[in-house]
């Protein structure tokens, strides 16, 4: 069977335009997926996981351009931001000298958001003067904003 140059241009036409639909489609999901926020709940206050928990927020959603990245802290991970309780640096960061609370701290710098469990604050006993500088209380409507948003993905350490 023989094909006419017509027919043949027509095809390659048809080829050509799906190719560009596929990548601009590709392309599409892509920035989609650059534009979604991480919420990271952080329930332990064992420094190995905190480190990697907040790295992971920072150095690979919050400083690659997802927005927003909030670390909800909570049930034992209260106690990662009392600004009276000394951190372990973790070999993760002993390079940089970095304390769980100083990793917060930058991560907040950057623009991450600390968000702090009222309800295991105050089981705790700690409340909002005992956290470093920059955390938020957190409320049922903050929380929900971010935990229950499409765009935002959640992650559990």
């Amino acid at each position: 069977m023989h094909l006419s140059k017509k027919t043949a241009v027509f095809a390659l036409v048809i080829v050509m335009g799906l190719v560009t639909f596929v990548a601009q489609s590709s392309y599409s999901q892509n920035a989609d997926l650059k534009s979604r926020g991480l919420f990271v709940n952080l329930t332990t206050d064992d420094t190995w996981s905190a480190a990697m928990a907040i790295s992971f927020a920072h150095t690979k959603a919050l400083k690659n351009g997802h927005s927003p990245v909030a670390i909800w802290l909570n049930v034992r991970g209260v106690y990662l931001a009392d600004k009276k309780r000394p951190s372990h640096v973790h070999g993760l960061m002993r390079d940089r000298n970095q304390s769980i609370q100083d990793m917060l701290t930058a991560f907040m710098a950057d623009g991450g958001q600390v968000i702090m469990c009222q309800a295991c604050s105050t089981a705790a006993g700690l409340t909002q003067d005992d956290y470093i500088d920059g955390v938020i209380m957190g409320t049922w409507p903050l929380v929900e904003s971010l935990l229950f948003d499409p765009s935002v993905a959640t992650l559990a350490w």
